[in-house]
């Protein structure tokens, strides 16, 4: 179940909870954040193909191209048996900006989202079915787990693809991480 908390940024210990897709949908518009729900219009599995994901939501794909003017798409997968797991969660672990929209569709699974706006830090919990689109220079973190499982669709406007500017900011070592 998709989930949002809402901390203090000085408080990680106390948060207010949300489980309702309006109820997160509408915090989130009210900070410049999409949240969303998809549906396939195709049947996948486990072994689908990227072509085969990204055809699966091509009408929603195509809306978010147009409205913001992507150029790419492709799809990611992470498992718990991936040999450089570790490695890859503590590159994203660190509070950073982006200079485009960083958009994440969770085909399959979950992953965690910290978003430090003002004086708060919204905790996003993306599963199956969840898009979210972070503005650009939005401070934020992404956590998948110890045990990553996921596969997401992303979409961006700059060619090389995901380039962060880390804020050197320690917020994310104070905060809860995402068990799995």
């Amino acid at each position: 179940m998709s989930e949002l908390k809402i901390y203090a940024d000085d408080n990680p210990q106390q948060a207010q909870a949300y489980t309702d897709y309006d109820a997160i949908s509408g915090l989130l518009q009210a900070q410049g954040v999409r949240f969303e729900r998809w549906q396939a219009n195709a049947p996948l599995t486990d072994v689908s193909t990227q072509g085969e994901v990204i055809a699966a939501y091509r009408a929603d794909i195509d809306r978010l191209m147009a409205e913001n003017g992507f150029q790419s798409v492709d799809v990611v997968s992470l498992t718990p048996a991936h040999p450089d797991k570790l490695a890859l969660r503590q590159k994203f672990l660190n509070e950073h900006t982006h200079s485009e929209f960083e958009v994440r569709f969770f085909v399959d699974g979950q992953g965690l989202f910290y978003l430090h706006i003002g004086d708060k830090v919204y905790t996003v919990l993306c599963e199956k079915g969840d898009l979210i689109s972070v503005p650009a220079g939005v401070p934020h973190w992404f956590d998948m787990g110890e045990n990553p499982h996921f596969r997401a669709i992303r979409l961006f406007t700059n060619p090389d693809g995901w380039v962060a500017n880390f804020t050197g900011n320690d917020i994310a070592e104070r905060f809860p991480r995402l068990e799995n």
